[in-house]
Formats: structure tokens, sequence, C-alpha cells
């Protein structure tokens, strides 16, 4: 399955700086950035079980957040990417914002997992 990985950490201080840094690695090692706080990773349910435990250990409940959408097995032929006006797809690098249809998300990922 693939899951969106996003998280928005509070860098006010040298601890907040320390856990984004971290936070940022086990992202990295584990899936593919897309933009600056979120990636794309393509996982198992173990894996994905190992990840979620790892960021939540690294972040602070009460100061950060982090959000999962899983976005499913056949997420490749559903994606595409808008970047400056001209739609584009299978650019790792433009956002994601739309399926191929121009259908709307609901009904294609989950709710997202806030913590």
């Amino acid at each position: 399955m693939v899951v969106l990985v996003s998280y928005d950490v509070n860098t006010q201080d040298a601890a907040g700086k320390r856990r984004l840094r971290r936070i940022a690695r086990l992202c990295t090692s584990w899936g593919q950035r897309v933009q600056f706080s979120v990636f794309e990773c393509l996982l198992d349910n173990a894996q994905w079980q190992v990840l979620r435990a790892q960021l939540l250990d690294e972040m602070d409940p009460e100061r950060d957040s982090l959000r999962f959408y899983f976005l499913g097995n056949h997420w490749r032929q559903d994606r595409a990417y808008r970047r400056q006006g001209s739609l584009r797809s299978g650019r790792s690098a433009d956002i994601l914002i739309e399926d191929l249809y121009g259908a709307s998300f609901p009904g294609r990922i989950s709710m997202p997992v806030i913590y």
C-alpha cells in the first residue's frame, strides 16, 4: 500500500529542530519526498507498523502533528500532478492534487490518521 506521510514539527527550540531532522530522516529512509514535509511510502502492513511506531516515538504530541493518508495499492494509475497550470502525469517532484479522472479524493483515499 502507499501511505502519504505529512508532518508539521514545531522548530522554535533546538529540540524541535532535532525532532524535525530525525522525522525527515526516518521518512527519507522509508519513502520518497514529494514536498518538504510530505513523503510517499510504498509499504506492506508490517513496514507500516514499524514506520508508524518510529515516527510516534520521535514526535512531541503536544507540539507536533503527523498525518497519514492511505492511497491503497492502485495509486500509480490514479494520480496526476499539476504544476504551473499544466497537467502532467508521473512526475514525482510535482504536487499531487487530483486523480486522472478529475474526481475528488473522497472514496479514493481514506480519511487521514492524525496524531
